[in-house]
This record gives C-alpha cells, structure tokens and sequence, in this order.
C-alpha cells in the first residue's frame, strides 16, 4: 500500500495559486498579480501545500518557483492584510508567522531543488523566498531589495538569517538597513542569484542585451574572464518602457524559459537521492541560523505589532505617503511615547474613575469629561 501516492494538482483547488506537474518537473506560482504577488494568508497555506505535495511526489525531480505577469516574482507579505488585520490583533500575527515559516520551511525542506524564476521584483519575504530556493535565475528587468525598516517591521523571516551567508556580513547589513532595489545584474555580482537572462525586447524583436564571445546569458559558472560580457545592454529606460509596453518595447520571457527548462534538465539528470542529501547537508548553514532565531522573531514581531511603528509605517504605505520616520524619533528625544499612538495606558479621569486611558487623551472615552494632561496612573477600580 502506498501511503503517498502521486495527487493531481487539481484535487487542490488552490485559489491563488497556480500548481501543475508534468515532465518531472512541479511549477508552483504565486498568482495575485493585483497585489504584485504578494501573499495572503491562504496563500501561504496553499504555498506550503503544493511544496509538500511536490516533495513527496516521486514522478517530480524539481520545482520551479515564480509569479504571474511581468511585474513581480513576489513582493512579500500584503501590506493592506497587516494594516487592516494584523496591527488590529497582533496575537493572530503570531498565528501568521506560523504559516510563514512552514511555508519557507517547505521550500528549504524539499526533497527536490527548488528553482526561483525571477520574472520581477523579489521584494521584502519574496526576497525572503528566492533566498529559500536553491538556485535562482532572474530576469534583467526585475530587482531584489527589502524593506521592513521602511514600513515598520523586520526582515528576520529570512533575510536577517541567509543574506549574510549569500553575500557577507555587510553588504547584508547595507540591504537590511538602507532598503535599496539591487538590480539584476548587480544582484548576481553579490551572489544572490545564479543567471540573469534578457528578457526586455525593442520593436524590431531583438533583445536589447547581447553578449559577447556568443552567450545567451550571464551565469556565475560562465563568467570566466571577461573585461566586457557585454555587447549590448538594455537601459534602464527600455527597462521602463517595456514593462509599461511602451514604444514596441515588450518584456519576452522565451529565453528565460529557455534557460530554467536546461536547468531542470540537468537536476533530471543526477542521482536523486544524492541530490536530495546534498542539500540537506549544504543547507546546515541557513538551517542552524534560521532554527536558532525563528521561533523569537515570531515573538517579538508579534509583540512589536501592538506598537507605534508598524502602525505609521503601514497605514503610510496604504495611503501611499511617507511614514513620518522624524516625527516618531523626535517623540522619542523630546520624553514622550514613541510605542503607543496616543501616549502609554496610565491615565485616569476624575470623573468616573476610569482607569488605563491613553495619556494623550484630553476627554475619557468612557464618561467623555475632560482629562487633564497631566493624569497619572492609578489602580483600576476593583484591584489592589
């Protein structure tokens, strides 16, 4: 009796995410392009189903991993989710943080490699979930970068743990940090891709970036001296204006393809279960950081969602403004409270009583007479 037998991908019914299996090969994609393939919830679920089932699944001998359109591989967790669920009940972001890590725990604990095809921005957990795969092959259109320090949140669901082991301990810092787009060429300078492929094209169908000494495409196996790999190169306006389908410019995936098809052909082609033990083995970096601080950023992001920073940084990003970064520091230099919105719980109306009013209140929203600014703490009625 086979107690894990082959599922079609259909019996899922997956709603936002595309899963297929043919020719060895499981493709798993993101598919919210209206939210630039950033995940929800139910998709992270479904995210951690499919990755299982191709796990387990003997008829696969790799998956490849992408997003919907041309726009985005995935832009991490959705931002209007966070604001309008989370920061309202921060003990569920710790429920979330659950269904995060077992998602990218069902990427770095597949028993097949997992190929990330980067077919656009790789931002926050998307960078995060290419960082989970074992190799990662991106087009020169799209960008990686992180951005939590910018919309009040940390990038320890990966980034904080695997980018010093993919590109050293201070350019890690420099993208935690500062929150800068890395493009894709640069990206493979730092080694957190393995190939960039053309992918913009000019009216005529020829692809703006050509190389010399007849490659197709820049890999870190096949950059061996060179002064100039190039021979042409997109700019970053044809960038701009094949993305916006601008002028006869087009973003064309065919070579991409092309490239993450000989790729899968090769991992078809070794041993699997050497395969499968090599990466166990390779992967004990990332797994003793990941093992060692996971379980306390999901505390502590839990905890951190109560406060102030995640609050201003994500209602900004929703209303589209800049989060009012000075603001909460001079709160902080000038004695008042930069945890909570309107001050700490410690005030108390002289009227009724009440207990535990925000500090910055001027009338009880209890009773609604006037609170003066200078309420102190007191024990509230019925305690010691």
């Amino acid at each position: 009796m086979n107690h894990f037998p082959p599922r079609d991908p259909r019996e899922f019914e997956f709603r936002e995410v595309i899963y297929e299996k043919r020719d060895w090969i499981a493709r798993i994609t993101i598919n919210r392009p209206q939210n630039y393939n950033a995940y929800s919830t139910p998709a992270l679920r479904e995210l951690a189903a499919a990755f299982q089932d191709a796990s387990w699944d003997d008829r696969v001998a790799v998956v490849v991993f992408t997003g919907t359109g041309d726009q985005a591989f995935c832009t991490g967790g959705d931002v209007k989710e966070y604001q309008q669920t989370y920061t309202r009940t921060p003990r569920d972001y710790w429920k979330y943080m659950c269904c995060f890590k077992a998602y990218l725990e069902s990427i770095t604990n597949c028993a097949k490699p997992v190929i990330a095809r980067i077919n656009g921005m790789a931002v926050g957990g998307g960078n995060e979930s290419q960082l989970a795969c074992d190799l990662a092959v991106i087009g020169e259109h799209a960008w990686v970068g992180q951005i939590g320090t910018n919309v009040g949140s940390v990038a320890c669901g990966g980034a904080t743990q695997w980018l010093p082991v993919h590109v050293g301990d201070r350019r890690a810092r420099a993208m935690l940090f500062l929150n800068q787009r890395y493009a894709a060429f640069t990206a493979l300078g730092m080694g957190l891709v393995n190939v960039v492929v053309p992918t913009v094209r000019r009216a005529d169908g020829r692809f703006c970036t050509g190389f010399t000494g007849d490659r197709r495409y820049v890999a870190d196996w096949n950059t061996d001296p060179w002064e100039n790999p190039f021979a042409s190169r997109a700019t970053a306006e044809e960038i701009s204006a094949a993305l916006k389908g601008r002028d006869g410019y087009r973003i064309d995936f065919s070579l991409l393809d092309e490239v993450v098809k000989e790729l899968c052909d090769q991992v078809v082609h070794k041993f699997f279960e050497c395969t499968r033990y090599t990466k166990a083995q390779v992967n004990f970096w990332k797994d003793l950081a990941w093992h060692a601080t996971v379980g306390h950023a999901r505390d502590w992001l839990a905890v951190h969602y109560t406060s102030l920073e995640p609050h201003e940084g994500m209602t900004a990003f929703v209303q589209k403004r800049r989060a009012d970064y000075v603001g909460l520091r001079r709160r902080a230099a000038e004695g008042g409270s930069s945890e909570f919105l309107w001050g700490p719980y410690a005030g108390t109306c002289p009227a009724c009583g009440t207990g535990g009013l925000p500090l910055d209140f001027e009338f009880c929203g209890k009773c609604g007479a006037a609170v003066s600014a200078s309420a102190v703490a007191a024990a509230p009625r019925g305690t010691e």
